[in-house]
């Protein structure tokens, strides 16, 4: 078992490390960026974005380093410190090192030559306005960097930290339920294969697994906010955590906000989307690996040996049929802190999936990059704890 754990955590910090390689390059290449918010500046007319601007924004965000400097820095903090100019041919071309006078801008380049532009220079940058630098320890080590728009210049972490809550909260009740609901009815479903349980709950399986998050969440706004407030019935809010000011649901009276009541209110719809979603996932995955336990020989053996069924169910055949079902539960834990993205955005409920739509959407690839590299780490976690749970189940499986 110890060869094996060390085995595969070499193998994870390999595929930890290509996988960030891959998502920083694409995300690299993607349009936008901090860039783009003098870019919008300059379009709109709200000021002229001079040479100055954009070289101290490149060395606000490190855009100036060449992409592997820059990657690894992002990764493992090296190299560390301030990146002087000059030395070490850190810098990629087109960075202002400095104004010669008013009016005019230089250049220095890689291979030491200088370029001087006739174009605006608000005030001189000098080589110790490019050498401040924010010292990062590296996305390895905790430090996810700096926020580029959506919190600007605000800490990941800090910006993480006040959405985990809210995920966990959602998706904790919502996989909890799901699972101690849709174990048993695939169990039920399939002991009692064609019975009329059996084809009730295989169409509405089927309808929870085929429709999308995004439809089942829509149309139970529509139903339980819009429609049920317009008859006059009580209704649900249709979004956010905790509402702003105070309203009222008839049979229930004023909800006042940011109460227990009004948090829990606006939990429902979001949760029992989810809820019924991997309900129907959970329940066919279980229902279709226990049919197939059902037909082996070891299971009528144990029935023509006059085995009591309620033993046959839960010894011989779930046991067996849990085996493909904990390949499942490697999944729950990245579930569990990047969220529900398409979920949590229709129900405007401020989560880790929320705010990555969100970093996409405002080209903040910094926190986009963050919730990504977390979500690889805690898949390999998950695989790796249903490698050691194939042990617990199955106690013919040895790990080597």
């Amino acid at each position: 078992m110890t060869a094996y754990l060390v085995r595969r955590l070499i193998q994870m910090v390999i595929v930890t490390v290509l996988s960030a390689m891959l998502g920083y390059s694409l995300l690299y290449l993607a349009p936008g960026g901090p860039l783009l918010f003098l870019q919008q500046m300059q379009n709109t007319g709200q000021r002229r974005v001079t040479e100055e601007d954009i070289a101290r924004l490149k060395a606000r965000y490190e855009l100036d380093l060449y992409l592997p400097i820059r990657f690894t820095r992002w990764l493992i903090g090296f190299p560390a410190g301030p990146i002087q100019v000059g030395g070490v041919n850190l810098i990629s071309p087109d960075t202002v090192v400095g104004c010669a006078i008013p009016g005019q801008v230089r250049l220095r380049y890689p291979d030491g030559t200088v370029e001087i532009r006739e174009e605006g220079c608000v005030r001189d940058v000098t080589l110790a306005d490019l050498a401040e630098r924010r010292t990062s320890r590296g996305i390895l080590f905790g430090d996810f960097g700096l926020s580029q728009q959506i919190a600007r210049d605000r800490p990941i972490s800090d910006l993480l930290m006040t959405r985990l809550p809210y995920t966990i909260q959602l998706m904790g009740v919502s996989t909890l339920l799901a699972i101690l609901i849709g174990v048993p009815i695939g169990i039920y479903s399939a002991v009692r294969q064609y019975s009329r349980f059996d084809y009730a709950m295989t169409g509405i399986t089927f309808v929870g697994s085929s429709l999308p998050t995004l439809f089942m969440g829509v149309m139970a706004i529509l139903i339980f906010s819009v429609l049920a407030k317009d008859a006059g019935l009580p209704y649900l809010p249709s979004g956010g955590a905790q509402g702003i000011r105070n309203y009222d649901i008839p049979w229930i009276g004023t909800v006042q906000a940011g109460s227990t009541l009004d948090r829990t209110l606006r939990f429902i719809m979001p949760c029992a989307v989810l809820t019924f979603f991997n309900i129907a996932a959970w329940s066919r995955f279980i229902r279709s690996s226990m049919l197939e336990v059902l037909r082996q020989d070891y299971v009528r053996t144990a029935r023509a040996k006059g085995v009591r069924e309620r033993a046959v169910i839960t010894k011989h055949a779930l046991r067996n049929a849990l085996i493909p079902f904990v390949t499942l539960l490697a999944g729950v834990l990245p579930t569990l802190v990047a969220g529900a993205a398409i979920t949590e955005s229709v129900f405007n409920w401020p989560g880790m999936g929320r705010l990555l739509v969100d970093a996409l959407g405002r080209s903040d690839y910094t926190v986009a990059m963050a919730i990504l590299f977390i979500s690889t780490v805690l898949v390999l976690i998950g695989y790796l704890i249903s490698d050691i749970l194939y042990t617990v189940v199955d106690p013919r499986i040895r790990l080597a």
